[in-house]
């Protein structure tokens, strides 16, 4: 079985949030929460200041905080390390939204959307979007891995920041991408032991 997870390449992004859009577009997301969102610092001082962009998302952590606290079993872990939320499921308590450290899950507190027609501007069916009342996240578009493609954010950005696969499996593992840097996720001390490291 796959375990699924992402390198993101912090020299290649250029924090042009190509991620963000296409993730509001590919999930119909409410129209103030956003899966995935590039975070922006400056260091230095002119004339040598730089700027830096860190994209984040959901971590689809080895050892998720947020599915033990969850009282209906709505956040749960697929075979191939995909956290997800059911929907049908989630009471909205918000266990899960205090859980995560990396503060990746949202409650919808309102459903409006860019596409109330479930029709995106190139008449695309949209993804169902969350109702009211639950707790929401990126699923590494779930539905697109299943039927063999990379997730949205993946195969929208322009300089390739964002290289998605399985760990142990296939024809370039994630792991062969790793040779010569050394990986960093977020907030190690948590040991939630992210899919989702970094590189520069």
């Amino acid at each position: 079985m796959a375990k699924y997870g992402m390198i993101i390449d912090l020299q290649k992004c250029i924090g042009c949030n190509a991620c963000t859009v296409a993730c509001k577009v590919e999930h119909n997301t409410p129209n103030d929460i956003h899966y995935t969102q590039v975070l922006e610092y400056e260091s230095g001082e002119f004339p040598n200041a730089s700027r830096t962009f860190l994209p984040t998302l959901c971590n689809h952590c080895e050892n998720p905080p947020c599915v033990p606290v969850c009282p209906t079993k709505a956040s749960y872990v697929r075979e191939d390390g995909i956290v997800l939320i059911d929907h049908d499921r989630c009471i909205g308590c918000g266990a899960c939204i205090l859980a995560c450290p990396y503060d990746q899950r949202t409650k919808v507190e309102d459903e409006r959307t860019v596409f109330p027609d479930g029709l995106t501007a190139f008449m695309n069916n949209a993804h169902a979007a969350p109702p009211k009342g639950v707790a929401t996240k990126c699923d590494f578009c779930y539905h697109r891995v299943d039927r063999g493609d990379v997730p949205a954010c993946v195969e929208t950005c322009p300089t390739r920041a964002r290289i998605f696969g399985a760990w142990n499996e296939g024809e370039t593992p994630l792991r062969e991408h790793l040779a010569g840097h050394n990986p960093q996720g977020l907030l190690p001390e948590k040991g939630t032991e992210p899919n989702v490291v970094y590189i520069d």
